[in-house]
């Protein structure tokens, strides 16, 4: 059996996304009309923008604080990473992309967020250590030095 790259799930994702978008528009402007699904879908695109900009700017300060102070912003870059693939589902027109953008954005549902990033982060990279073994580095050969 072969197994998928991640490639594979983009495709998917390109594929089905729309047409699961395309099918909430149509079962939502079946109940509120077009127009105002058309006016609910400006206003949450706005509200995307909005949301993206206070919390992106939050998200400077406290990446520029973990920088003064010296330790390593691994937090703070998620969160950005987040804030920023959340805002770009909040501007997308659509409903169900607005719904994982907020779960990326919103400041009380972002940890959850930040967690299920790192562990799918953590599954797919692979730590390669270097130790260092005491003694002379690898690239010296010791010998002798016969004079003829």
């Amino acid at each position: 059996m072969r197994r998928r790259g991640p490639w594979s799930l983009v495709f998917l994702a390109f594929l089905i996304v729309p047409i699961v978008e395309i099918y909430v528009l149509i079962q939502v402007g079946q109940v509120i009309g077009p127009l105002w699904t058309v006016l609910v879908l400006i206003a949450d695109s706005l509200l995307g923008s909005w949301l993206l900009k206070r919390e992106g700017v939050r998200a400077w300060r406290a990446l520029q604080l973990a920088l003064t102070e010296g330790r390593m912003p691994t937090r703070e870059l998620a969160d950005a990473g987040l804030i920023v693939f959340g805002g770009t589902l909040l501007i997308t027109p659509g409903f169900v992309t607005d719904v994982f953008g907020l779960f990326a954005i919103l400041p009380f549902t972002r940890p959850f967020a930040r967690r299920l990033l790192t562990a799918f982060v953590s599954r797919r990279v692979v730590v390669v250590r270097n130790e260092r073994r005491p003694g002379p580095p690898d690239d010296v050969v010791r010998g002798e030095v016969v004079d003829p």
